[in-house]
């Protein structure tokens, strides 16, 4: 007898669209990503150690495959790290939530120590915190991503910065 499958709640909504590998600029290595949803939530709405504040969440149904860079919005992606892939430095400009879903990594704060991270881990990073986060070096890790607002990118995270900072 063949698996049964339930669909999904709200399966109009959902996107069959393959993952797509992130292109150079803003990640070393090979990453992949999905996006899962793009809202407006209002001008008032940040990420903070309170999680979401004043934002109706749509996670994870509503699909909108979308890079953008309205402050107001916030972007729901998976994103799936080979082992030792990273992304660049960065800041977003309202925070950002990570929820490590698979495998163990890495997230460093600009003038910090990396701090290992693992399957069921959740991390926030406060608005406009310089940081990078990727996969330790024999592990993948995919994690769901939330962030709020722009997004700017930094210089990339060189192999020697990795490496001294998460062979400790």
């Amino acid at each position: 007898m063949p698996s049964t499958i339930t669909p999904n709640s709200s399966a109009s909504s959902v996107s069959s669209s393959p993952s797509s590998r992130v292109a150079t600029g803003t990640f070393t290595g090979t990453v992949y990503m999905d996006s899962i949803s793009s809202t407006k939530p209002g001008p008032n709405a940040t990420l903070s150690r309170h999680l979401l504040l004043k934002v109706p969440l749509p996670y994870p149904h509503s699909l909108y495959a979308s890079s953008s860079s309205d402050p107001d919005k916030i972007m729901l992606n998976h994103v799936f790290f080979t082992p030792g892939s990273r992304t660049y430095w960065h800041t977003h400009e309202r925070g950002q939530i990570l929820e490590v879903k698979m495998g163990s990594g890495w997230i460093c704060d600009k003038g910090g120590e990396p701090r290992q991270i693992h399957t069921g881990d959740t991390v926030v990073c406060e608005a406009g915190t310089e940081h990078w986060h990727g996969a330790a070096e024999g592990s993948v890790m995919m994690h769901l991503a939330c962030s709020l607002g722009v997004t700017t990118w930094k210089e990339e995270v060189t192999d020697e910065e990795w490496r001294a900072g998460t062979k400790k």
